[in-house]
């Protein structure tokens, strides 16, 4: 274990006369070099005012990857005089980190104290992440975890209650230039680029500051010398970086609701941008289908009832032409469901029928229309009255229909958008129709 640890001081030493990646030689010395995090690094930002404060405190730092949080995990301990110690969740278990808090203890008896940095934290499991509480508490260290992932959902509210969260940003445009200019400082050399190709790079490296680094690297590397690779031939010669998504994570969810909140909002040209972002992302199809579907019944609903058909073919579509063909298919459903005119009554219907439906539990129906298949039901009243609507006037007889004890209900209030102002209208009718057969009887 004290190889694990050991070989994080000992590094410099070893590889000194080693090449090092561009990213670890332009890692910043002081935290007012540190780009794209202003909110955190700059002169009001959330750690500077805790370093003026001398108070750290433990830490979880969110974000993707390549946006600073083990950098600044590094300077922050060299502002604070902690010793800095370095784990991986990867690699680390319980045994480990007993062997690290042991270490711990005897250095805060020896007067200083431990900035424990924790990448991937979010791969400990509840139990492992359980383990650090104690040591949180009595402060034999102070905890950084990193973590790409949501901490609600991948952390434990006990953990989350003895650290403070703190959002590291996607790098911009302008700060991931800003890191290519410093490259250029450094190495000596301008990158052999054209303007138009330097913006795509810029959109390759997706707010990532390491990618972009090695993404320069790479055009160094190729570029023979005297050329200036223009945006086509860049692209040829380091490829394209995949964007960050992660189907089973925090991406997923934040994209889908994208997808349905700007089909709710009736903004097409956005519905298709994030539809894009998730089909290029690897999303499962027929995932996008469904939620497809999903949006014609909970937000077009009746106003539209054509809605749930063409979404429910373009799945089939989908089923029939595969890939890549079937994309087409998602997109027709994606644009026509953004043009429709909405209506989430029948949602709203539905959910008010639920709750009263749970909450009075199992009401008979009316025996008069209830079926009466042999004598003792009929005897008991069952069916006893029921008036065939289709014999009545305007095939409607205006009978009560609803539990005795529970009475009359309204759970649909149609809108008057699109198709649904006919079945406005019809309810209307019915109504006053009810009305009428009640004040003949």
């Amino acid at each position: 274990m004290s190889d694990l640890f050991a070989a994080t001081e000992q590094q410099p030493q070893r590889d000194s006369g080693a090449p090092r990646p561009l990213a670890d030689r332009l890692r910043p010395a002081r935290l007012d070099e540190v780009v794209g995090q202003e909110h955190l690094t700059g002169p009001d930002g959330a750690l500077t005012r805790l370093l003026r404060a001398k108070t750290l405190g433990s830490l979880v730092f969110w974000g993707p990857p390549g946006t600073g949080k083990t950098t600044v995990a590094r300077l922050l301990a060299n502002e604070t005089d902690l010793h800095f110690e370095q784990i991986s969740a990867i690699f680390s278990g319980v045994p480990d980190l007993r062997k690290v808090f042991d270490a711990a203890r005897k250095r805060r008896m020896a007067g200083q104290g431990t900035l424990l940095f924790v990448d991937e934290i979010h791969r400990f499991n509840r139990a492992q992440l359980d383990a650090f509480l104690p040591v949180m508490e009595d402060g034999t260290v102070t905890l950084v975890g990193a973590t790409t992932e949501n901490p609600s959902f991948e952390l434990n509210a006990a953990l989350l209650s003895r650290a403070r969260v703190l959002l590291f940003r996607s790098l911009d445009d302008a700060a991931v230039a800003k890191l290519l200019a410093r490259a250029e400082d450094l190495t000596g050399q301008a990158l052999p680029l054209t303007e138009e190709a330097r913006a795509v790079l810029v959109r390759m490296a997706d707010g990532d500051g390491r990618a972009a680094l090695t993404l320069a690297e790479e055009v160094w590397r190729s570029a023979r010398p005297g050329e200036t690779l223009d945006a086509e031939v860049l692209q040829e010669i380091v490829q394209r970086r995949a964007p960050i998504y992660d189907k089973a994570q925090e991406g997923h969810y934040n994209l889908i609701s994208a997808l349905h909140k700007t089909v709710r909002g009736s903004d097409p040209d956005a519905a298709l941008y994030y539809l894009c972002r998730m089909l290029d992302g690897g999303e499962d199809r027929l995932f996008i289908a469904r939620r497809l579907v999903r949006m014609a019944v909970e937000d077009i609903g009746l106003a539209d009832p054509q809605a749930l058909v063409v979404a429910t073919a373009a799945k089939d579509a989908f089923d029939f032409l595969g890939s890549p063909e079937g994309e087409l298919a998602l997109a027709q459903v994606t644009v026509y469901l953004a043009c429709a005119p909405k209506s989430n009554a029948v949602y709203e219907a539905y959910k008010a029928a639920t709750r009263i439906a749970k909450a009075n539990g199992s009401l008979p129906p009316p025996r008069t229309i209830l079926n009466a298949p042999t004598k003792l039901m009929k005897r008991m009243g069952y069916g006893e009255g029921y008036r065939y609507d289709h014999d009545e006037p305007d095939a409607f007889s205006g009978q009560d229909y609803w539990p005795e004890r529970l009475g009359r209900q309204r759970f649909y209030a149609p809108t008057e958008r699109g198709m649904e102002s006919r079945y406005r209208d019809r309810l209307a009718h019915w109504e006053a129709l009810r009305r009428a057969r009640r004040g003949e009887d």
